[in-house]
């Protein structure tokens, strides 16, 4: 017998996939934070190798390639976060880093957008960062690309742009934890499912956008992402 519900439930989040006309449906998304030590070192933390501390969005904060985003509610500074974003295809727990790659399905390119001020304001007093980074558009997203098309992404240029000035820089090799780890640490945490997406931490320059600017940002070998502050 199907399942009726009170009302119709929303549609499933999903993004692009390169090369297939089938769409990859976004089940959980996982951020990790603070994972390039000069980042770190910004946010006054220390870049050592600590164990890497974790954070979620809500599946449909995702937003496709080329969005023109309304300035969010609450804040008066939203920053960007550019980071490589690694799509999960097979889940697991207790997943060894050597067999963590054979769980990717893909990469992709994402901007994890912060309302900074709500955050500073909840690290103070020790809560939660969900109204800072779990927010509605909160995390605009190429395409992504399959494992198969790119080969495991180690090292590569990370880079954004505000209206045509560098902003972020740095290579995927300076990651303090490696996806790998990333992968096999979270899955110590929470059963990984097909359909989760990771974002895998951002380079320093984090810094302020205003409406009217454009966002470009990506990664060697991947799409570019381009997002409008109205």
């Amino acid at each position: 017998m199907s399942e009726t519900f009170v009302f119709p439930p929303a549609a499933t989040a999903s993004l692009e996939v390169v090369g297939q006309t089938e769409r990859f449906p976004v089940h959980r998304i996982y951020c990790v934070g603070q994972n390039y030590a000069a980042h770190a070192r910004e946010m006054g933390s220390n870049p050592d190798r600590e164990p890497p501390f974790f954070f979620l969005k809500p599946a449909d904060a995702v937003v496709a390639n080329g969005a023109t985003l309304d300035y969010p509610q609450r804040t008066e500074n939203l920053h960007h976060e550019i980071e490589l974003v690694v799509a999960i295809g097979t889940g697991g727990r207790d997943i060894p880093v050597d067999a963590a790659n054979q769980h990717i399905f893909g990469y992709a390119v994402g901007n994890d957008l912060t309302r900074r001020d709500l955050q500073s304001a909840a690290r103070k007093i020790g809560r939660p960062w969900d109204t800072a980074k779990g927010f509605d558009h909160s995390a605009p997203m190429t395409a992504i690309h399959p494992i198969a098309q790119t080969g495991t992404i180690e090292s590569g240029r990370i880079w954004l742009t505000v209206n045509g000035e560098l902003r972020q820089e740095a290579d995927i090799s300076e990651l303090i934890w490696s996806v790998p780890e990333i992968i096999a640490e979270l899955s110590t945490l929470y059963e990984l499912m097909p359909g989760d997406l990771i974002f895998s931490g951002t380079p320093a320059g984090i810094g302020p956008v205003q409406p009217g600017e454009r966002i470009e940002g990506g990664v060697d070998g991947l799409d570019t992402l381009v997002t409008t502050i109205r």
